[in-house]
């Protein structure tokens, strides 16, 4: 799955959008919330480290599973990238084998961002199942991600 859009904000400001736990809360409601199992809450900002998280459904209704999001960064040209290589550890989630998630900012036109997002992911012979809902819910982060960056721009 991959999106590729302009947003209005600078590499910078998407760039904090990118590393902020609480931006991955705001696109992915109300259809999933992340809670951290080991910590009383997520981070200000993502570190290259591993979080594990419980994951819910639905205004937070039911659990669907655990997913650990294993962060690393690096830049590949003027380009900064965030990797998630982490995945489901419990739970209806460990339906998906595989998971690589990459979201990817660098400089666009007019002082704006190219934000790039992609995932990965295998659920062996069900992935035809998953991939319509995820295809969904990846629609509408990058929505919220559009939303977000617009939001930063109107409050400079």
């Amino acid at each position: 799955m991959r999106l590729k859009f302009e947003l209005p904000c600078t590499p910078d400001e998407a760039w904090d959008l990118v590393r902020s736990p609480g931006a991955l809360t705001a696109v992915s409601r109300p259809w999933l919330s992340f809670d951290p199992v080991e910590a009383a809450s997520l981070p200000d900002r993502w570190d290259a480290q591993a979080y594990p998280v419980e994951v819910h459904a639905l205004f937070g209704l039911g659990r669907v599973g655990e997913q650990t999001i294993d962060v690393s960064f690096r830049e590949a040209g003027a380009a900064r990238i965030f990797t998630d290589a982490g995945g489901p550890t419990a739970g209806a989630l460990t339906l998906v084998k595989r998971w690589r998630h990459q979201m990817a900012v660098a400089p666009g036109r007019d002082g704006g961002t190219l934000f790039r997002d992609q995932l990965s992911f295998s659920a062996g012979w069900a992935t035809l199942l998953v991939w319509p809902a995820l295809w969904v819910f990846w629609q509408w982060r990058g929505r919220g991600i559009r939303r977000l960056a617009a939001r930063i721009v109107r409050e400079r």
